[in-house]
């Protein structure tokens, strides 16, 4: 046995010999590379029973109501089987309870239940699926619940299935399109410490072009970046693009050139250029002497730079998808790239969940709701659930300070904000009522509930709140308030009307970071009306710090308004860095039926808004009775910003 070990280190002594400085085997050319191999696999999903058709009772707000089909004031959803009331349903044509269920009938042939295509709890749905944890505008089926979590325990043993037909090297390739670079996403990994990375950099990868038994690698340049992905070439190549391909360059074979050498892989050229040159050492040394590379350390920060402080089964303050002028308790039950999947305490099947990223201005610490005098449910659960614990507040984003001891925001001032159930739309607002370190819970008018159940909380200094003359300064549509007929709407005529002030210009942020971003640049984003599902998307508008982001694919009413530094964005290839699945753009048969019937939709969408509000409000006022209640935030995008620049408003006298 001592005499086989002596053999074994002699001949590794003689192999590292062989090999000089840069990894390279003296011998190579003598290497037979005849064979080559390649790998598939086959993908395929369990189809689940269709929903029974026959409910005839749901409990809708307290009341029960028998329903035979066709009856006036009822409708059925057609992708989802949801029964509600008629006026509250989407489209002209009330076929649809949600637009959840608008996108995916779109998208999916009506014979491809959406209940067939329902993931893994705890993991992101395809584009295609509606998310049944977001409520739509009438409360569940009771006789659907107990199918439904069902449904979910037979698909906890399913693996996800990634989206198949989408590759963002070919659709940038294809299109000539420009990705956000890295260092736009400062919540994102690597997005402090990308460094000089850029076109031109070398690294060291496997060699695709070739046969030899084992792993051997190459160098290869970089030719374009787009987010964490690149466009390598194999040094040797010249203009010849070919052999070009695309991979995550914080993917672990990537490497910096000189871990060959220093890891005793060898190096060897691709075959195709082999005979080329006869002195490859001379060759690279020739091609790499003032050339870049990775930093040493690079995979080093990559692995410290996806190291998230959030754990299972921390307890946390998160707003009440179902009810969102409350927050509720919470506790974490995965983390994915920084992203959180949340289980509401109540859950006992942990089916009713919520997806965030940590940095998500919706989650706080155990105590925040109650120190600002925010609304907040209770749990019925009285005590900690074994190995449960409440989350550091250290760990939450920290908003900056502000001074309200003198000129302050004031209840009845008016402003403009971000219509948090419309994310479109920046609306007429009002501020309702002043709560304790800077938060301030705003209405949108004209569709306010009397009982202040609609309400949703921003801090003074979000990024979602402008003054007012905001939208007309910067040639951005404002949303009048519902109802109102004085057209053209004109705010010097309005606040005239209703007796009230515009808050102050100077309380708002007007600090504008150098965020580097530009129209037309591609990334991936949350859709916040779906927040489990991160998507292909695309910078169309950019005004100061505020991003108008669209969703490739879709129509431009689904576009959102986002904060330059909401950690709701991503690079391109963020999704496969860290796991997250992906949404492709729309097919073309989605577009074309979008297409035909936007105008419709952009009518019913209003009214749709408007019956969730008032359904909200008669769910608060049920649970009101049991005092249990407590009013919430539902922001869209950072609260804070690290830049100067500012801009100007246009007020009338």
């Amino acid at each position: 046995m001592l005499l086989q070990t002596d053999k074994t280190e002699r001949s590794s002594q003689v192999e590292r010999k062989h090999r000089d400085s840069f990894g390279m085997f003296d011998g190579y050319d003598s290497c037979s590379e005849d064979t080559s191999s390649s790998s598939s696999s086959d993908e395929s999903e369990e189809e689940v029973a269709p929903l029974p058709s026959s409910l005839p009772i749901i409990k809708n707000n307290g009341q029960v109501y028998t329903y035979p089909d066709g009856k006036s004031g009822m409708a059925t959803c057609e992708m989802c089987g949801m029964v509600g009331v008629r006026d509250a349903f989407y489209s002209k044509t009330k076929r649809f309870c949600s637009v959840s269920c608008s996108r995916s009938y779109s998208s999916n042939s009506k014979k491809a239940s959406i209940l067939a295509r329902l993931q893994v709890a705890g993991k992101p749905p395809t584009k295609k699926a509606k998310v049944l944890q977001k409520q739509p505008l009438v409360a569940k089926l009771a006789a659907y619940a107990q199918y439904q979590a069902t449904l979910q325990n037979q698909a906890k043993t399913k693996a996800a299935v990634p989206v198949e037909g989408f590759s963002w090297g070919n659709y940038i390739n294809s299109n000539s399109f420009t990705a956000a670079p890295v260092t736009c996403f400062k919540h994102a990994p690597m997005g402090t410490c990308w460094g000089d990375i850029a076109e031109g950099v070398r690294v060291e990868v496997p060699n695709t072009d070739c046969s030899l038994p084992t792993k051997v690698f190459w160098i290869a340049g970089i030719v374009k970046l787009a987010g964490y992905n690149a466009l390598l070439r194999y040094e040797g190549f010249e203009n010849d693009s070919s052999l070009d391909f695309w991979c995550n360059i914080c993917g672990s074979d990537i490497h910096p050139v000189g871990w060959c050498a220093t890891s005793g892989k060898p190096l060897v050229p691709p075959r195709s250029i082999q005979h080329k040159y006869t002195n490859w050492k001379a060759f690279l040394v020739k091609r790499l002497t003032g050339a870049k590379t990775l930093p040493p350390d690079f995979s080093q920060k990559v692995s410290e730079s996806m190291q998230y402080p959030f754990k299972t089964s921390m307890r946390v303050e998160v707003v009440d998808k179902t009810h969102l002028c409350r927050t509720r308790v919470a506790v974490v039950d995965s983390v994915v790239g920084g992203r959180l999947r949340l289980v509401y305490e109540e859950s006992e099947d942990k089916t009713d969940d919520f997806w965030c990223h940590m940095y998500s201005p919706l989650i706080h610490h155990i105590g925040w709701s109650r120190s600002i005098g925010h609304r907040f449910k209770r749990s019925d659960i009285t005590k900690k659930q074994d190995g449960h614990f409440d989350a550091p507040p250290h760990l939450f984003t920290k908003v900056k300070e502000v001074d309200a001891a003198g000129e302050w925001f004031k209840e009845g001032m008016k402003l403009e904000a971000i219509d948090p159930l419309n994310l479109s739309a920046i609306c007429v607002a009002t501020i309702r009522k002043v709560l304790a370190d800077g938060y301030l819970m705003i209405g949108i008018d004209g569709s306010e509930a009397a009982d202040g159940s609609d309400w949703f909380c921003y801090h003074a200094t979000s990024p979602s709140i402008f003054p007012v003359g905001f939208c007309e300064i910067n040639m951005i549509e404002l949303t009048p308030p519902r109802g109102y007929a004085k057209l053209p709407f004109k705010w010097f005529d309005y606040l005239r009307e209703t007796d009230s002030i515009a808050a102050p210009v100077k309380l708002f942020n007007k600090e504008v970071p150098n965020h580097g971003f530009h129209v037309g640049m591609k990334l991936e984003a949350v859709d916040l009306m779906e927040p489990r599902l991160v998507c292909v998307a695309t910078v169309t508008r950019i005004i100061h710090r505020l991003l108008r982001i669209h969703f490739d694919g879709w129509e431009d009413e689904y576009d959102q308004w986002v904060d330059c530094e909401s950690p709701d964005l991503y690079p391109v290839g963020w999704c496969q860095l860290t796991g997250y699945q992906l949404q492709p753009p729309a097919p073309q048969s989605s577009r074309d039926s979008q297409s035909s019937s936007s105008k419709q939709k952009k009518k019913a969408k209003s009214q749709q808004y408007k019956g969730h509000k008032k359904m909200t409000s008669l769910q608060l006022k049920e649970e009101l009775l049991d005092g249990e209640e407590y009013s919430f935030l539902q922001g869209t995008s950072d609260q804070e910003s690290n830049g100067s620049a500012s801009y100007y408003i246009k007020q009338e006298p």
